[in-house]
């Protein structure tokens, strides 16, 4: 059995939902890079259930974009495009700025405390090299900046689109070259909500994100607008 393909189930989860983690976590990860078949027999021998929950676990994964389904093949891993990943971060841009100028607003002590740990472990992460725990980490930064807004639809919104941002996180982050830029963009975007300086918030924010559009596009060709 394939390492990333181990289910650890537990009797509290689905094992749907279980199957789904193992599978997105799998194609976040490049493990199984895009065009990859997702065959149910296969993957039904390979993590050791049956082929409804894999079936099943396809099913929300098609929802979320990571997978689609193709004519006489089945379903397989959807390639990322230049236009998946301009919506995905023109969405994600407004979200942010929306969060960190209401984190500028609302955030309490506790609260920026929470953001500057999420980005020291990020940091660590960094350092440490290692590429997962690093995605993990940078989530959570983001995460505690939502938190900060105390806005409960915004935090349900974030929540909803992680996944999709973690695919192209991914493809940003794993260059070595970039990490250094999102440490000091991290720490703009903390310093201008200690400061309660809206407009520098935002303007980090934006930057933030657009640098990520920036790596992508040296790695992915201008063709794909297609």
């Amino acid at each position: 059995m394939k390492d990333y393909l181990r289910v650890e189930a537990d009797e509290f989860t689905p094992l749907r939902d279980v199957v789904c983690k193992t599978l997105r976590r799998a194609i976040l990860a490049g493990k199984m890079p895009p065009g990859t078949r997702l065959l149910e027999v296969h993957l039904a021998d390979e993590m050791g259930v049956s082929r409804t929950p894999i079936r099943e676990a396809i099913r929300v994964l098609e929802q979320e974009g990571l997978v689609i389904m193709r004519p006489r093949r089945g379903a397989e891993v959807a390639k990322i495009t230049v236009p998946q990943m301009r919506d995905v971060l023109e969405l994600r841009t407004v979200l942010d700025v929306l969060a960190v100028e209401l984190a500028c607003e609302r955030a309490t002590d506790e609260d920026i405390k929470e953001i500057e740990k999420a980005a020291r472990e990020f940091e660590q992460a960094v350092y440490d090299g290692d590429l997962h725990v690093m995605i993990e980490r940078d989530t959570v930064f983001h995460r505690m900046l939502v938190a900060g807004s105390h806005n409960k639809k915004l935090i349900v919104v974030n929540h909803d689109m992680e996944d999709q941002v973690n695919r192209y996180r991914y493809e940003t982050e794993k260059e070595a070259s970039a990490r250094g830029t999102l440490l000091k963009d991290h720490e703009a975007i903390i310093k201008a909500i200690k400061e309660r300086d809206k407009n520098a918030a935002s303007e980090a924010a934006r930057v933030h994100v657009s640098r990520q559009m920036e790596e992508f596009l040296k790695r992915y060709p201008d063709e794909q607008e297609a």
